[in-house]
């Protein structure tokens, strides 16, 4: 256990689609820190923007951390103490802390309609203003006064009235002393009665005892707001933490629009393994906490947790480490437990595509028995059905791949003709029979080097020229499958 004092950590995503792969990223490094310091980790949902509300995201959300083991101990979904945890069932909460600060004088009403602003920003554009801020038109009207003028809407927002001398220089645990850009008079209750992420992240923060703001980078700009806000309600400020952003190859920000690796639910349907993508997002921004390997559980990131080690350079999102890292993984598991993964997945995913169409008990046992002959090939579940496939298509319907049939040797009918005849007559059918077997027609008494001899054998069998190893293939299809190929293949064999 640290010696810190109990931490309470949030991550507050949007159900606005997909989750972001962002939020398992800030997901793991609060639940580091909270299971570091034997506290609470927070899931809250923030709604307030019902613009870009998507039905059935928030399950999404749910179901993709819970997939990757970043369990919550407070939320929507179980409840806690500081509830409710969806910030649409909070609305009532905010509006005495807004009314609060109108009255002290730290916000302001503001009736100019989005046209107006519009304009507004045009104007400072076209003028090359330095300050493109909010000009405070509504700043001491009365309704009726506004009202005069022109770009007025019945329905006001709030905006905060930023001091002349707000400090705008704050420590984050990660970077030290920041500096950040002066704000302009941001909106704070929207018109609808909803409020902005930054009146609602503080209240709710403050509300709910959060002590850590963990957050991306891109809110450094906005921390100045919230440090005021705490200061004008009179609470006290949690530590503040801002990661470094995930990033493309080309140093871009990583979005869903461009990059179909930003969307959380894209590693699961590729077939990553939850425990292979968490190790990776614990490399991006952090050093590796086992000495020079990468490969680390979540409790060794726990164990040397710690927030100065974090890298504030933006980490490179390399899909191919995550491939090997994955790779690593697939091949930790024991073999029943791959397998159970492989049908998991298959039923998940790819249930239309599975020769026959479906999983019964004699494909599920072709699986099983097949597993540790594709392991040591595969990188994601998602490749497993295709090195399966010929297991399990039945024998009439394999279709051999054309550049497979044009690449054998003018002999392989030939070939065909004594392997099937050593295969009727082999005792038993074992992997090992069937090598030694067809080597001693093949090879020692027919003269044939391997590749020619087994070449034709493993196209007939399988489709294809490469496959998981051929002798082990055909002990699991069985005498009657193989020799039906190797005669569909070469009639007369």
């Amino acid at each position: 256990m640290s010696d810190i004092p109990p931490a309470r950590l949030r991550v507050a995503p949007s159900p606005t689609g997909d989750p972001h792969v962002g939020t398992a990223y800030m997901s793991l490094f609060n639940l580091a820190f909270a299971r570091k310091t034997g506290g609470k980790f927070v899931l809250r949902i923030e709604d307030t923007d019902q613009t870009r509300y998507v039905a059935g995201s928030e399950q999404q959300i749910y179901d993709t951390l819970a997939w990757l083991g970043l369990h919550w101990d407070e939320g929507p979904d179980v409840g806690g103490p500081y509830g409710p945890y969806r910030q649409s069932e909070r609305l009532a909460t905010y509006r005495p802390f807004v009314d609060r600060l109108i009255a002290d004088g730290h916000a302001y009403l503001c009736w100019c309609s989005p046209a107006r602003l519009a304009e507004m920003r045009e104007e400072q554009a076209r003028t090359k203003q330095a300050d493109t801020g909010y000009d405070r038109l509504c700043y001491g009207k009365s309704r009726e006064e506004r009202a005069a003028l022109p770009g007025f809407s019945p329905d006001p927002v709030v905006r905060m009235l930023i001091p002349d001398d707000a400090d705008i220089t704050f420590t984050d645990l990660i970077r030290g002393e920041i500096t950040a850009p002066r704000p302009d008079d941001q909106v704070i209750l929207k018109a609808d009665g909803f409020p902005t992420y930054h009146l609602a992240v503080v209240v709710d923060d403050h509300l709910m005892g959060i002590t850590h703001a963990v957050r991306g980078e891109e809110w450094i700009s906005s921390t100045p707001k919230h440090v005021l806000l705490y200061r004008w309600l009179g609470w006290e400020e949690p530590a503040w933490c801002h990661m470094p952003l995930l990033r493309n190859a080309d140093r871009s920000k990583i979005s869903k629009r461009k990059n179909p690796a930003a969307r959380l639910t894209w590693f699961r349907e590729q077939g990553y393994l939850p425990e292979a993508l968490r190790n990776f997002l614990q490399l991006m921004g952090y050093p590796t906490t086992s000495g020079d390997s990468e490969v680390a559980s979540f409790d060794d990131f726990v164990a040397e947790f710690d927030w100065a080690k974090v890298n504030t350079v933006g980490p490179v999102f390399d899909l191919k480490k995550l491939d090997w890292l994955n790779g690593y993984y697939i091949r930790a598991l024991g073999e029943d437990e791959l397998a159970d993964r492989i049908i998991e997945f298959i039923m998940a995913y790819q249930m239309d595509d599975v020769p026959g169409g479906g999983l019964d008990g004699r494909a599920r046992s072709v699986i099983r028995a097949a597993t540790p002959l594709i392991a040591p090939r595969l990188t994601t579940l998602g490749e497993a059905l295709d090195k399966l496939r010929f297991l399990l298509t039945p024998d009439e319907v394999l279709v051999i791949e054309d550049d497979a049939r044009a690449k054998l040797d003018p002999d392989a009918p030939a070939v065909l003709s004594a392997a099937t005849q050593v295969l009727a007559a082999l005792p038993g059918f074992t992997g090992e029979a069937i090598q030694e077997a067809l080597s001693a027609r093949l090879v020692d008494e027919m003269g044939y080097k391997k590749k020619t001899a087994f070449a034709p054998v493993r196209v007939a069998i399988t489709g294809a020229t490469v496959s998981p190893p051929l002798f082990e293939s055909m002990e699991i299809l069985g005498r009657e499958s193989c020799l039906a190929r190797l005669r569909a293949y070469a009639p007369g064999a």
